[in-house]
């Protein structure tokens, strides 16, 4: 990068002025205006169908655009191709990305010279990526022999930056890179867009996500109807009001509404009950129950199993083992047709790939469900006039859309909302939702929230999986947390934030340290040691290991009783950094908090005993000091 783009200059890298794009007879950009400075994050913002990912696709070379004028490094800009992008420096990662899943990581980040005439030094391209991933801080984050295949979501987002640094890209565009992130590893992601950032490199971040956008970026363009409608504003001086009104329009409220708290006083309202169900090898031990007119979140982290429980649930998969009934009557799911009929729907996470047919009319996607419902010949589609009426008003949509000979000329968030429609036209029972808001900007997100509102209150239970906590949290009375294909936590939503959900999703493997504790803790002293969040009056068990019963603390991982609901009350109430006796006399337990390297709360580490004097609190500090890295490794799970 030459002097003449240091970060920091007023002159800007990238000039893209009244650029125009024409797809058949959609107008994807219409005078798209947009500027960027090197050592900057820009967050480029818009609602579905804004525009915005058809200007980063002109950028970076994937489309032509019809009009207007590009200019980087302070000279004219012609991206025939993608190979001309990346030859000047201009790289993009992808949201799905274009990774060779049966080669390396070592060869995937070196793929555009594999091509090349010459003998290649395997030597001098591992040298090259280990001082790429060390300037990243990232060395020990990527296997370089390791298939791509292997890696998980975020490995594959590294690998792709990896891949940009390697040909030397001064851009780089960050396409809805968070989309199937975990919130963790958004924060590691957002740590290594910092570090391109004070290296000078210009980075445009392109997001559905506000509270990401307000975390990560420093300036921000919005996009609507495919022209720029607000160009280069502060991120520090905008609230999240403006910026929703950029987008969108007009004004809007708070998306969320606080989850009434839902009244079970009879049997008759559980709709679903799933024990110990097992589909290996992502699902190994699921229970949960659904009540009439629930919204219910599954929550986890990437790899839990949330979304392999759906699809066993949906028949899509094969049950080894376990149970589920459905209103009170054993139920077994062979393949989806069986759960159709017996008023189950289900929202696939990849609605390209498993929700919509492209080549059907609107009117046909609306129908699928209702065709796959029916054991006669007839289609029955006169009956469904005025159900599709109804639909359209709730969908917003004009009649006349109907007939629209693709749903690819929809939006990605009217695509969502009319694969939803499909399954209200069945009337269900149980909705089943996987990541229905992924991709979908804030005005759809709203829509589907209230339309998900009202379904539940006119009886219909919701399960709804998603990975953005706060949605979860928002939406959902009751969440069930998922770890590695195991049941974690049931509670209600009230008790919980978007911390206490991370901790609890850590994936068991992160926490084996955590355990390696607590077992060496009672294999000295017996008693039981145990990992808890505590609140006011409340606590949440994270992990326990009993080696006496008669120390047994009264809770186990996943219980949240109120402290005077276990066995030592007074111990939890003082917080004390000495032993606290019970009342019984018989209890001791010693209790110390758990920061992380950044300073935020992880809980406390608590060990109780029954058998007289207790050691001393040196000797159990020490012990724990020993393994001071479980707050870093639970924190980076």
């Amino acid at each position: 990068m030459t002097s003449r783009f240091l970060a920091g200059d007023d002159q800007p890298i990238l000039i893209a002025s009244q650029v125009r794009k024409t797809f058949e007879q959609t107008r994807a950009l219409r005078e798209a205006d947009f500027e960027l400075r090197a050592g900057e994050v820009h967050g480029l913002l818009g609602a579905n169908g804004a525009g915005k990912s058809t200007l980063s696709k002109v950028i970076a070379g994937q489309i032509t655009p019809d009009a207007g004028r590009l200019t980087y490094k302070g000279a004219p800009l012609y991206n025939r191709s993608v190979r001309d992008a990346l030859e000047a420096g201009i790289a993009i990662v992808m949201q799905e990305t274009s990774l060779a899943p049966d080669l390396s990581v070592l060869e995937n980040i070196f793929l555009p010279e594999l091509g090349r005439r010459g003998r290649l030094s395997f030597r001098d391209l591992r040298r090259r990526a280990r001082e790429i991933l060390s300037g990243l801080v990232q060395e020990k984050a990527l296997p370089l022999d390791v298939e791509v295949k292997r890696l998980s979501a975020a490995q594959r987002q590294l690998v792709e930056i990896a891949k940009a640094l390697a040909l030397n890209a001064d851009l780089i565009i960050f396409d809805e890179p968070t989309a199937s992130l975990s919130p963790s590893e958004v924060e590691q992601l957002f740590d290594i867009m910092a570090q391109l950032r004070a290296s000078g490199r210009a980075l445009i971040f392109v997001s559905h996500r506000l509270e990401e956008v307000f975390a990560i970026t420093d300036r921000i363009s919005v996009m609507r109807e495919g022209a720029t409608v607000a160009k280069s504003l502060e991120t520090s001086e905008l609230s999240q009001a403006e910026l929703v009104r950029h987008m969108v329009g007009r004004e809007l409220g708070s998306i969320y509404q606080a989850p009434a708290p839902l009244q079970v006083d009879k049997k008759g309202d559980e709709v679903l009950a799933v024990s110990s169900l097992r589909a290996a090898p992502a699902v190994r031990d699921v229970s949960f129950t659904l009540h009439r007119g629930e919204i219910l979140g599954l929550g986890g982290l990437v790899g839990a199993g949330r979304s392999e429980t759906a699809e066993a649930l949906f028949g899509l998969r094969t049950i080894h083992s376990g149970a589920i009934r459905l209103h009170g009557k054993p139920f077994r799911p062979r393949r989806p047709r069986d759960c159709v009929r017996a008023g189950i729907g289900f929202v696939a996470e990849d609605r390209r790939v498993q929700g919509i047919v492209p080549d059907f009319s609107v009117r046909e996607n609306l129908l699928l469900a209702h065709l796959g419902a029916r054991s006669s010949f007839l289609l029955g589609y006169r009956r469904c006039r005025q159900k599709v009426d109804e639909l359209l008003e709730l969908l917003d949509m004009p009649a006349h859309r109907l007939l629209d000979a693709n749903m690819l000329n929809f939006s990605g968030g009217m695509q969502q909302k009319i694969i939803i429609a499909r399954w209200l036209m069945l009337d269900p029972t149980v909705l089943i939702l996987d990541e229905p808001t992924k991709g979908v900007d804030i005005g759809t997100r709203s829509s589907i929230y209230a339309m998900l509102r009202q379904i539940s209150e006119q009886g219909v239970s919701v399960v709804m999986i998603s990975s953005d906590f706060e949605e979860l949290l928002g939406v959902c009375q009751r969440v069930v947390v998922m770890s590695d294909g195991y049941t974690i936590a049931d509670l209600p939503s009230s008790l919980l934030d978007e911390e206490k959900l991370t901790l609890l999703a850590a994936p068991r493997t992160s926490t084996e340290r955590n355990t390696r504790l607590l077992t060496e803790l009672t294999r000295r002293y017996g008693g039981a040691g145990f990992w808890a969040i505590l609140d006011q009056d409340r606590l949440i068990c994270l992990n326990a290991v009993v080696a006496d019963p008669n120390a047994d603390p009264g809770f186990q991982a996943g219980h949240s009783p109120q402290f005077g609901e276990t066995a030592i009350p007074a111990a939890l109430a003082s917080r004390s950094p000495t032993f606290v006796a019970e009342s019984c006399g018989i209890k001791k337990t010693f209790l110390m908090p758990l920061p992380s390297k950044r300073g935020h709360d992880l809980g406390w580490v608590g060990f109780t005993t029954a058998s007289g004097t207790p050691p001393s609190v040196a000797e159990i500090q020490n012990i724990i000091g020993s393994f001071e890295d479980i707050s870093q490794e639970t924190e980076a799970a």
